[in-house]
């Protein structure tokens, strides 16, 4: 507590010690005492090494004040003595003899000429100061050369010996003169040589510095222009190290290009001289052989040189110029050797060995520059830069001749150097933006198909909690396509015509369902087309614009002038090249995609769980619309229309017309690639449709054979439906006619029923609209093929076995209807575009002729007749239900034989293409009419919501079940639906 006191201490108290003797007690005193000292001996301290380190300073002020003193002391006591003597010589004789007074005219004579040489040696240093100041090297090097001229007159340079000359003896002052005149040769060699790498330097400096530079070497124009080369290779390394990127790029290219141009402009105008007889000095206004020109004014002795002396403008500024000698007056510097001029074979060979250096350099360190440049955008704003600098009229009148005369032939500056560095900056960048597209796009399918079989899994186990749409729309994409939302139609849909649509209404909601395209598969494709776009749309600026490139093409490819042709090169003659390297990375892009798809159906085509179905279903539907969903993928591979291109094709009908008159053309091999494109992902979307529907064809037909082969006489009787009885008349022995009635099946066994069903529910699942016609037929032959074999298995069974209910001959008939209806029904669309039915398979009369031996012969001919007739109105009566798995030709093959039909029936087909329904059957009287409307209505309603796995179950199998399961379903509540509107007709186009 007492050191805590001590410390805020006033300096009343310190000063009064009776304050702190009542304040404090002894040992805080002697504290403060100790305190106290401590600060003081640190005062002392600090003043002390202030005190040091100042008097070394005051004792040299001190040295040279006494100095001065001393100096000033002498300087009066000369002037005493010189007035002293001058009035001893006033005092003297004023009579003296002439001679004597002649001869000391003569010595005041020549000591005038030596005082105002010596006047003139102590102001040439700041006259070459001011010349260098003024970058006029020229005269800096004349003023030093009259300098060495002095020198000599004047005998400075010191002598043998080691002893001073007279001069040097009686005006010590020239000493340090001396001296000073010596740095001044390196100095101006260093001036020049620097200005010489400078690129706004003007063609008279740059000449005036190599005389200079001449002048101080005693070298030759070769010389000279080897100099002015390697000035001019340093300043271009300097510009490639300097440490600049992004804008900075574009300001050193074009200050490369510029410097390279500039160069051969300035040694054109400085070394090149016209051949004999040609005009020397300009032509227009091109200028050349400056160096020459100046060289000989510099040097020459004749009466035109003279009159431009080195002296000349100081002649009439001081009266002691009238003192110096003519050799002075009159100096003109000279050259030991004799300058002879460049011949133009040695200055085209060394201004070609410069630019193939250069070449070199530029395009090492363009090359390094560029890896800065991340975009095509960068890169043609640095090309159009370029362009811009040499289309500047400078440079674009004069080059061509520049070049003929000083290299003999055209020198392109973007082609030679810079277009082939440009070419592959902008192939690197497009082979690194599409690679990481490509992993991207790997990553996001990855991601998908992972998220696909999680919610799938989910969904099945019950634990979904309305996350996992996407998966269900994949295996159910009916739940998809009957769900309405606000965004199935644009506002303007209304009121736009079919001719007048855009790419927005093919995008739309209601656009998308009809070609079954899921959010999954709609997600993927626009996240790959934004990413395509960005490319594309980076790549536009290298290539010409829709307005003015094809205008500047033409005009650049006619170049029917000399001064067109050269005044700028053309800048998209490269654009082939950058659309294929644009080309080949979206291909390899794509590709990429396509293998990891390749491997993920590769891992789930051995036996596919239904987790694995979704993402299957999704890999199909991806590969199948990707050409589609990504315009912009097109565009990279074909080209980017113009928009004459877009004009000329005109509406969609008319370029459907166009397209067949333009099938005979030739394809192009861009085209060639975009279809090979095509054909791959058609490919790999058949190969996921493939396994789906062997997964599915595998599933329904191990249920139906376990039925088929059903040994009980009650399961064989729970499978049994109603049979129709007829009467038929059949003549007698007698002549009279006899009427007997039959019984015949007029319906399949439920379990062929549950098969077709089951199976047309799964295609419409989904999306069997959209499903490519080889996929269907695939699916309905192994279907068809597989259920063949369970019949030929059947046959096997029951000559192998005993036990079995027997084979009666109702049975066979029932079978007999049952393999028929299937192999109507199945077989449809396997035999739509054959010529005839010799590919049928042979089992199929196997099982047939078998079935038909446990038939009475005599029954057998009486029930042919009336059974097919049951056949066909069966197929007829199914058509709407199973409509995607029957075709549109077959059904109205038999229908005018059918002579016993109760009434006849009118089919009327909705469109030629594929769509949900196939036909809608009508009846010609207004009840039937009203009845089958509402019968199709009602089975389309309760399509709508499938349930979410209808082949899990044998219960499904069971005698009306599958009905009564589209009678239990909840129906939606909905507002009405869009196609229930009138006005929406129009939409379907």
């Amino acid at each position: 507590m007492a050191e805590d006191q001590a410390l805020p201490l006033r300096i009343s108290e310190i000063k009064d010690p009776a304050v702190l003797f009542e304040r404090y007690d002894t040992e805080q005193i002697r504290r403060i005492e100790r305190k106290v000292r401590g600060e003081i001996e640190q005062k002392k301290e600090e003043l002390r090494q202030m005190v040091g380190e100042r008097y070394r300073d005051l004792i040299d002020a001190a040295d040279t004040i006494g100095e001065m003193r001393q100096c000033s002391e002498s300087v009066v006591h000369s002037i005493q003595d010189m007035h002293q003597y001058c009035q001893r010589l006033k005092q003297g004789k004023c009579s003296v003899d002439s001679s004597r007074q002649e001869s000391q005219m003569q010595s005041q004579e020549k000591f005038y000429i030596m005082a105002s040489q010596i006047k003139l040696l102590l102001e040439i240093p700041e006259r070459i100061w001011s010349a260098m100041e003024a970058s006029q090297y020229l005269q800096a090097t004349q003023l030093y050369l009259l300098c060495c001229h002095l020198h000599s007159l004047l005998q400075l340079e010191a002598a043998t010996g080691g002893h001073y000359s007279p001069v040097l003896a009686r005006f010590p002052i020239l000493v340090r003169q001396v001296a000073t005149t010596g740095h001044f040769r390196s100095t101006i060699l260093l001036d020049s040589r620097s200005l010489l790498r400078g690129r706004a330097v003007s063609d008279q400096a740059i000449a005036e510095a190599l005389v200079s530079t001449m002048l101080l070497e005693d070298s030759s124009p070769r010389q000279a222009l080897a100099d002015f080369l390697l000035a001019r290779k340093a300043s271009i390394h300097q510009l490639l190290n300097q440490p600049q990127h992004g804008a900075g790029i574009k300001a050193q290219v074009c200050s490369l290009v510029e410097l390279l141009v500039t160069t051969l402009f300035q040694a054109y105008a400085v070394f090149y001289l016209p051949p004999e007889g040609g005009p020397r000095l300009g032509e227009g206004a091109l200028s050349c052989g400056m160096l020459f020109s100046i060289l000989e004014n510099v040097t020459s002795t004749t009466a035109a040189a003279k009159g431009r002396r080195v002296l000349q403008e100081e002649t009439s500024t001081g009266s002691w110029f009238r003192y110096l000698p003519p050799s002075i007056t009159e100096f003109q510097p000279t050259l030991r050797t004799l300058a002879q001029p460049i011949q133009r074979e040695q200055l085209r060979d060394t201004l070609q060995q410069w630019i193939d250096t250069c070449k070199e350099d530029i395009c090492r360190g363009v090359g390094s520059l560029l890896v800065y440049v991340k975009s095509l955008k960068g890169l043609a704003a640095i090309r159009d830069a370029v362009w811009d600098l040499l289309s500047t009229d400078s440079i674009s009148q004069h080059w061509s001749t520049v070049c003929q005369r000083l290299l003999e032939r055209p020198l392109a500056v973007w082609d030679d150097f810079l277009q082939q560095l440009f070419l592959q900056r902008l192939q690197a960048i497009t082979k690194e933006e599409t690679e990481a597209i490509s992993t991207s796009s790997v990553q996001l399918l990855s991601s998908a198909v992972r998220d696909l079989e999680d919610q799938t899994i989910h969904i099945s186990s019950g634990t979904n909690t309305g996350s996992g749409r996407g998966a269900q729309y994949e295996v159910d994409v009916a739940s998809y396509l009957w769900l309405e939302s606000p965004g199935d139609l644009l506002s303007d849909a209304g009121w736009v015509s079919v001719t007048q649509r855009g790419q927005q209404h093919q995008r739309s909601s209601l656009a998308m369902k009809t070609q079954a395209l899921t959010p999954s598969v709609q997600n993927f494709c626009s996240s790959l087309d934004a990413k395509l776009k960005a490319r594309l749309d980076d790549l536009q600026h290298y290539l010409p614009s829709q307005d003015t490139g094809c205008d500047s093409i033409s005009v650049a490819s006619s170049a029917p002038s000399e001064s067109l042709s050269v005044s700028s090169f053309n800048r998209f003659t490269d654009s082939p090249a950058v659309e294929e390297a644009l080309r080949e990375g979206c291909l390899a892009c794509v590709r990429h995609i396509l293998s990891s798809i390749r491997s993920e159906l590769a891992a789930a085509s051995p036996d596919p769980s239904p987790a694995r179905l979704s993402s299957v279903l999704f890999m199909a539907r991806l590969c199948q619309s990707m050409g589609e969903l990504c315009p912009n993928l097109k565009h990279c591979v074909l080209g980017k229309p113009s928009g004459s291109e877009v004009m000329a094709k005109g509406t969609p009908r008319q370029s459907k017309k166009l397209g067949k008159a333009r099938a005979a053309a030739e394809v192009s091999p861009a085209q060639a690639k975009w279809i090979s494109l095509r054909e791959e992902l058609l490919t790999c979307s058949m190969e996921a449709y493939r396994i789906w529907s062997s997964a599915l064809s595998k599933v329904l037909l191990n249920k139906f054979g376990t039925v088929l082969h059903a040994e009980s006489a009650g399961s064989i009787l729970t499978t049994a439906t109603h049979w129709e009885d007829l009467e038929i008349q059949e003549e007698a022995e007698s002549g009279s006619s006899v009427t007997s009635k039959i019984r015949l099946p007029v319906q399949p066994s439920w379990f062929v029923q549950s098969l077709l069903f089951q199976l047309c529910v799964e295609v419409n699942r989904v999306g069997g609209h959209a499903l490519p016609r080889p996929t269907l037929q695939e699916l309905l032959q192994a279907c068809l093929s597989q259920a063949l074999h369970h019949y030929h298995n059947l046959t096997q069974q029951a000559h192998s076995r005993d036990g079995v209910f027997p084979m009666t001959q109702n049975r066979a008939l029932q079978l007999l209807f049952d393999l028929r209806y299937l192999n109507s029904t199945l077989g449809s669309r396997l035999e739509e575009g054959k010529s005839s039915r010799s590919h049928r398979d042979p089992r199929f009369h196997e099982v047939c002729d078998w079935l038909e031996s446990y038939i009475d012969p005599f029954d057998l001919d009486v029930f042919t007749p009336p059974l097919n007739s049951n056949l066909n109105r069966l197929s007829q009566r199914t058509s709407v239900l199973l409509g995607l798995l029957t075709g549109t030709e077959k059904q109205f093959a038999s229908r005018s034989s059918s002579v016993n039909s109760q009434e006849p029936y009118n089919i009327l087909p909705l469109a030629s293409s594929q769509i949900r329904f196939g036909l809608l059957p009508l009846s010609m009287s207004t009840v039937r009419k009203s009845k089958s409307a509402s019968r199709s209505s009602d089975a389309a309603h309760k399509l709508q919501a499938p349930p979410s796995s209808t082949i899990d179950s044998v219960d499904s199998f069971r005698p009306g079940n599958l009905f009564r399961q589209l009678a239990d379903q909840d129906e939606d509540t909905v507002t009405p639906s869009l196609f229930k509107l009138s006005w929406l007709s129009g939409m379907a186009k």
